[in-house]
């Protein structure tokens, strides 16, 4: 795993033996074991990691107006129970929330305003709630509602 591991050497003593993986993948998911040798004692723990993707279709830019697929998963073995989409979690003009019990939100001509922060929900059966945030960029044209633009003779314009 290396470069993407790392311990934190200056605060091993002071008893802090935290491992930082960075960034996470979905093959990371596992339990990890942690051992510690002090003289003639050993102390061990166990922590499992579970990962939570947002994954866009199609993969790359996201173009204005052409259908965009955003999907939801994670590693939690329970069942799903419901899947909720949080659009600029600010209350606000732009703020939206989509439930339902699919792990996809469908966004059938994406437009300026749907970029921004976006929060996937997963809630399952066994009162596990896991959630990821994803920051989508969408790639058009923000211009004036109104397509003419007046400019006095010999000025500038944008």
């Amino acid at each position: 795993m290396k470069p993407r591991v790392s311990l934190q050497d200056s605060a091993l003593r002071n008893g802090n033996f935290s491992l930082r993986i960075a960034p996470v993948r979905s093959e990371d998911v596992g339990l990890y074991e942690a051992q510690v040798k002090y003289r003639t004692e050993v102390h061990s723990c166990h922590v499992e990691l579970g990962v939570i993707t947002v994954t866009l279709s199609p993969p790359g830019p996201v173009i204005e107006n052409e259908l965009l697929l955003m999907s939801c998963n994670s590693s939690h073995q329970a069942s799903l129970v419901e899947t909720c989409w949080f659009h600029n979690e600010h209350p606000g003009p732009t703020s939206r929330t989509f439930c339902s019990s699919s792990r996809t939100l469908f966004i059938l001509r994406p437009a300026m305003s749907d970029a921004g922060s976006w929060t996937c929900q997963l809630r399952y059966s066994d009162k596990e709630i896991i959630s990821a945030t994803f920051n989508l960029q969408i790639l058009g044209f923000d211009g004036p509602a109104n397509p003419v633009v007046y400019a006095a003779a010999g000025s500038a314009v944008d």
